[in-house]
């Protein structure tokens, strides 16, 4: 893989064994089914945009698609131990609550160079139901004409008010990549953000009534 597609630091080995276990790591505690996996384009520009719940829903998205992607993770992870192991895997800090000029533009260049970047654009975990969304993705759509892949993750979060659960069902739903145009000035990065915000949210509204139907929900 070539070092363009990964950012200053990470080590394209270590990324791809790290790929690996994020496929394999969970599947003692869950009962985990990935659909849609021949969605995910082979090569290209791609923004993957993903809602959020828990912690396990990243890694599972990551091992899920393939693909080598880098993520946008929260800068408050890196320190220590796990801050040098996200470097060296080849993922993204991102200072949450301000424009982060480093991570916009070594995302850019990424994309550019034909990689995919993985966002949540929710923000934070929160109910995963993609009720509102940060600009980042659409920003990144608009920089570089990158098609965007939506990921609907159901399962990892525990019901409230339920017990401890024996090898829960979690889903990955993989939708089709989407070309969203988003226009200039921030009126149009609002209605581009919108626009990935519905696209994510339909999927997961599809992703939640499948799992009804099959009694996994």
């Amino acid at each position: 893989m070539s070092t363009a597609l990964l950012p200053e630091g990470a080590r394209p080995g270590l990324h791809r064994v790290a790929r690996w276990l994020a496929t394999w790591l969970y599947r003692p505690a869950y009962r985990i089914r990935v659909r849609g996996k021949e969605n995910v384009p082979k090569t290209g520009p791609v923004v993957l945009v993903a809602n959020h719940s828990s912690l396990i829903e990243p890694q599972l998205v990551f091992g899920a698609t393939g693909r080598n992607s880098v993520f946008w993770v929260k800068n408050e992870l890196y320190r220590g131990v796990l801050g040098t192991m996200l470097v060296a895997i080849g993922q993204l800090p991102l200072r949450r609550g301000e424009p982060d000029r480093v991570a916009l533009l070594t995302a850019v260049r990424i994309l550019k160079a034909g990689g995919m970047i993985g966002v949540f654009p929710e923000g934070g975990r929160g109910s995963g139901d993609v009720e509102t969304a940060q600009q980042g993705a659409a920003w990144l759509v608009r920089s570089t004409g990158a098609v965007v892949l939506p990921v609907a993750c159901r399962g990892t979060r525990r019901p409230e008010g339920s017990g401890r659960r024996f090898r829960p069902a979690v889903d990955v739903l993989i939708g089709r990549p989407h070309t969203v145009k988003v226009a200039r000035g921030r009126a149009g990065l609002a209605e581009g953000t919108e626009d990935i915000r519905v696209l994510l949210a339909d999927l997961v509204a599809e992703l939640d009534e499948q799992r009804k139907r099959n009694g996994r929900g």
